[in-house]
C-alpha cells in the first residue's frame, strides 16, 4: 500500500518537494577534475619512474677495462684492471694469464673514452709483467689520427677515380708484357712478298680470331673479394687457442689493420716521456656505444657548488686531525703555548661533477691537499669527497675518505681517474686509483642513493 500524504502543509513546516534539492548528493564537479588531474599526473610520475628504473639491457661480457698511460710523446701502454664474465669482475691480470692475460692478448682493441667520449683506439701488441701488475704495450691511433687517415685514403680514392681509362682505337689488340702496338713478335722474321700468311692459323699462338687462348696465359686470375679477404684476415688474426667457437673474446683487430710497429709478446715496452695522462679503455666485442657523462653548468653554478664542497672536505679534514690528536699519533705533544690553528689550508682542490644515471641528478668528486698548522708538526692531509645532489640542491655525502702522508700505510690516498661504463649496462661508474706507501690499486664503485657501491676493488701489486 503506498503512502497517502495531505496537500495541506502547515504552517512553518517545510515542503518535501522544496526539500528536495537540499536533500540531493551534492557533487562536487571542480575536486572532481582536481582530483583526476592529481591522479593522472601521478601515473604519468610512475610511468616516467618506471622508464628511469627500467634497466638497460647489460651484456654479460667479455668486457675489459684497463687504464691507458697516454704521454706526451704520443706513446701509450695500458694497464689491466678488471674483466666482467657473466657478470661479474675478476682482476684482469690473473684472469686466463697463461702466461699473458686473457685481457692482453696481442691485437686486442681497447678503446680509450674520457669522461665517456671516445678518444682513440689501442691495440695490444705484447704484454710484461711488472711490479704494479701486468701492463701492455702496442700502438695508439687518436680519433683525431683515425679521422686524418680516413680523409687521407678518400682524397686518394677520389684521384684513382678521376684518372682517365685507357681508350682503345679499332679492333681488339693482344698484349703481353709491355702494352705495344706491334703484333709482330720481335723473333719472327718479316713476311716477304713471296712469303704468304698461313690460312689456317695456329692454336697454340694467341691471335686476334682465338682470344681464348690468349686470355687463359695472359690474364691474370681475379681477385678474391673484399668479404673473404676479411674472413681470411680475421680468422688468421685470431691465434690458435681461440678455435674454440664457445671461447669469449674480446674485441680484436683484423690481421690487414694490424700495424709492424706493434711489439713482440715480452719484449720492453717503449718508454714514456713527458706528463702521462690516465684514460678508462674498454674492449667489449659487443658492447653499447660510450656516451657523455660529464655534468653541464654555468660558471656561478660551479662556484656555489665548489664552495658546498670545500666546506664539506674542511670537516673532515678537522676530524682526522681531532681524531689524530685524541690518539696519541699525530707526532710529540704540542708546546702548551701554542695555540693551535684549525683553519684548513688547502693547497691544491679538484672538483669534477657528472650525470652519471642520464638522469639530470649531478654526481660530485672533490679530491685535494691541505695543510692544519699545529704547534707538533704540519701534515699533508689528503681527502677525497663523493657527494650527490637532490632536486632542492641540497649535497648528501657518499664517500669521504681524509689520510695524511704519515698513515698511507693504512689509509690509502683515493685519486679520481674517471667515469666508466665498466659493466656495460650504459650507466657510469667512478674509477679510483687507491695508493698507499707499498703500491697502488684500482677500484670501481657505482653511486647508489647515499652509498658508494664497489664493482670491483685491486690489490696493490696483483
Amino acid at each position: 500500500m503506498l503512502p497517502s500524504w495531505s496537500s495541506e502543509v502547515k504552517s512553518g513546516a517545510l515542503s518535501l518537494i522544496s526539500m528536495g534539492f537540499f536533500l540531493r548528493p551534492y557533487s562536487p564537479r571542480l575536486y572532481r577534475k582536481a582530483a583526476l588531474a592529481v591522479i593522472s599526473a601521478v601515473c604519468l610520475a610512475v610511468v616516467a619512474f618506471a622508464q628511469y628504473a627500467k634497466k638497460p639491457p647489460q651484456t654479460k661480457g667479455p668486457r675489459a677495462l684497463g687504464v691507458l698511460e697516454l704521454a706526451a710523446n704520443g706513446k701509450a701502454h695500458l694497464v689491466a684492471v678488471a674483466i666482467m664474465i657473466d657478470g661479474k669482475f675478476y682482476d684482469a691480470g690473473a684472469y686466463k694469464a697463461d702466461p699473458v692475460p686473457m685481457s692482453l692478448q696481442r691485437d686486442t682493441v681497447y678503446e680509450a673514452v674520457k669522461t665517456g667520449n671516445s678518444q682513440g683506439l689501442f691495440t695490444v701488441g705484447g704484454a710484461l709483467r711488472e711490479k704494479e701488475g701486468w701492463i701492455g704495450d702496442g700502438k695508439w691511433r687518436s680519433t683525431a689520427q683515425m679521422e686524418a687517415d680516413k680523409k687521407k685514403f678518400k682524397a686518394d680514392q677520389e684521384k684513382l677515380a678521376q684518372k682517365a681509362p685507357e681508350v682503345e682505337q679499332g679492333p681488339p689488340k693482344l698484349k703481353r708484357g709491355v702494352p705495344t702496338a706491334d703484333k709482330t713478335p720481335p723473333s719472327a722474321t718479316p713476311p716477304t712478298g713471296s712469303d704468304k700468311p698461313s690460312s689456317t692459323p695456329d692454336k697454340s699462338t694467341p691471335t686476334s680470331d682465338n682470344p681464348t687462348a690468349a686470355s687463359d696465359k695472359s690474364t691474370p686470375p681475379a681477385a678474391p673479394s673484399a668479404k673473404s679477404d676479411k674472413k681470411q684476415s680475421e680468422a688468421s688474426a685470431a691465434p690458435a687457442s681461440d678455435a674454440d667457437p664457445n671461447r669469449p673474446i674480446l674485441r680484436r683487430q683484423p690481421a690487414e689493420e694490424t700495424s709492424h710497429e706493434q711489439t713482440k709478446s715480452g719484449s720492453e715496452p717503449e718508454a714514456l716521456k713527458g706528463p702521462i695522462e690516465l684514460i678508462p679503455a674498454i674492449s667489449d666485442a659487443d658492447g653499447p656505444d660510450p656516451r657523455p657523462y660529464a655534468y653541464q653548468m654555468k660558471p656561478e653554478e660551479e662556484q656555489g657548488r665548489l664552495k658546498k664542497m670545500l666546506a664539506m672536505a674542511s670537516d673532515e679534514v678537522k676530524l682526522r686531525v681531532a681524531k689524530a690528536e685524541s690518539s696519541g699519533s699525530s707526532g710529540p705533544k704540542s708546546d702548551k703555548n701554542v695555540r693551535p690553528t684549525r683553519d684548513v689550508q688547502f693547497q691544491s682542490s679538484q672538483m669534477r661533477v657528472f650525470d652519471l644515471s642520464n638522469s639530470n641528478e649531478p654526481v660530485l668528486v672533490l679530491t685535494g691537499e691541505a695543510k692544519v698548522p699545529t704547534g707538533a708538526r704540519d701534515l699533508m692531509y689528503m681527502t677525497t669527497i663523493v657527494a650527490r645532489e637532490d632536486i632542492y640542491g641540497d649535497l648528501h655525502k657518499v664517500l669521504a675518505q681524509t689520510t695524511d702522508n704519515q698513515h698511507l700505510d693504512a689509509l690509502p690516498k683515493y685519486e679520481l681517474i674517471d667515469a666508466v661504463d665498466a659493466d656495460g649496462d650504459g650507466r657510469g661508474e667512478l674509477l679510483f686509483r687507491m695508493n698507499w706507501d707499498n703500491g697502488s690499486a684500482f677500484g670501481v664503485y657505482r653511486v647508489i642513493g647515499d652509498r658508494l657501491w664497489p664493482l670491483f676493488e685491486g690489490k696493490p701489486g696483483a
